[in-house]
């Protein structure tokens, strides 16, 4: 185990302390920031989503900023604007929330499309585009943004080339019994602090030293051949079910082809290994194509969903 390895992992234990029982999200949330990435979060009030990406933010020598989005925010009041500075006889840009290392875009779909859309050249880009000039985003730069499943009225759907832009989609539920009891002690305050998890911060050359080694994970031509075949599958599912076929409009894209296989060789770095297996794929391949799959009017009125589409291709894309 290498000595950022190391790090990334007490991390990762650190953040699981404070975030009780949503270790998978914990889990997904660092996949993001090593694959160099963003994640669309979707949860039902209270979930402990916007905790995540903050803690996350406060166990890294880095910046935050949280964007609350509503009906009349303006593209301005995420990318920032040229101001006219008396004093100097000119414009000055002032830089907008957008401009940190880590940034929260709480319940995105409560913006109308315009607005959503001046993520877009962030996310994708890495830059923001002003008067005719350009401004780069710091390197590490990851947008985790939240979306209520519940609550529909006032919100405004995402669109499938903003969606594609997400590395992941992630899905996350209530607590068990057990965990709402250990989050009741840990609120009043009633764990031992000998108990309590110390961590020390990591640096963002730490993030980036870590995205560099798990560029060293290797993936066989066999399990290569297995995820090129799922992705495969999600195009063209008559091969595999017929009744699939009326199911999927468009399958994932080229983009879903990168981003599952950064995601499984992150996941098998995270489990102590330098190849990648069929179930790291299997571990990542609902949150990375949950929201690149397309469905037909057909599969929604029978209540068929994505992940539904994504189990029965597993089941049947033979393994290596």
């Amino acid at each position: 185990m290498t000595e950022i390895r190391n790090k990334i992992i007490s991390l990762q234990k650190y953040l699981e302390t404070k975030i009780l029982g949503q270790e998978d999200l914990v889990k997904k949330l660092l996949i993001t920031l090593l694959a160099d990435g963003h994640a669309l979060v979707e949860g039902a009030p209270g979930l402990a989503k916007t905790k995540a990406i903050k803690t996350l933010s406060e166990c890294i020598n880095s910046k935050f900023n949280r964007i609350q989005f509503t009906p009349d925010l303006l593209p301005s009041d995420i990318t920032g604007s040229e101001i006219y500075v008396a004093a100097k006889g000119e414009f000055e840009f002032r830089k907008g929330p957008i401009f940190a290392n880590l940034v929260l875009a709480d319940e995105i779909n409560r913006a109308p499309a315009k607005v959503q859309s001046a993520l877009l050249e962030a996310m994708a880009e890495r830059q923001v585009s002003i008067g005719g000039k350009r401004y780069i985003l710091p390197e590490l730069f990851m947008v985790m943004a939240t979306q209520n499943p519940i609550e529909h009225e006032g919100t405004y759907n995402l669109p499938e080339a903003q969606l594609d832009r997400f590395l992941m989609y992630i899905k996350i539920d209530q607590p068990d019994a057990e965990t709402e009891k250990k989050i009741l002690h840990l609120v009043r305050g009633e764990v031992a602090k000998e108990n309590q998890a110390q961590f020390n911060r990591l640096t963002v050359e730490d993030i980036l030293a870590a995205r560099n080694e798990v560029l060293n994970v290797h993936t066989s031509d066999a399990v290569e051949e297995y995820l090129v075949q799922l992705i495969m599958a999600t195009r063209h599912p008559e091969k595999y079910d017929n009744k699939l076929h009326g199911y999927v409009l468009f399958g994932a894209s080229p983009r879903a082809t990168i981003a599952l296989d950064r995601c499984a060789k992150i996941n098998a770095w995270l489990s102590g290994r330098d190849f990648v297996t069929p179930e790291d794929i299997q571990a990542v391949v609902y949150d990375v194509l949950r929201h690149r799959i397309i469905l037909s009017f057909e599969a929604q009125a029978e209540g068929v969903t994505a992940d539904d589409i994504i189990k029965n291709l597993i089941s049947l894309v033979p393994l290596p």
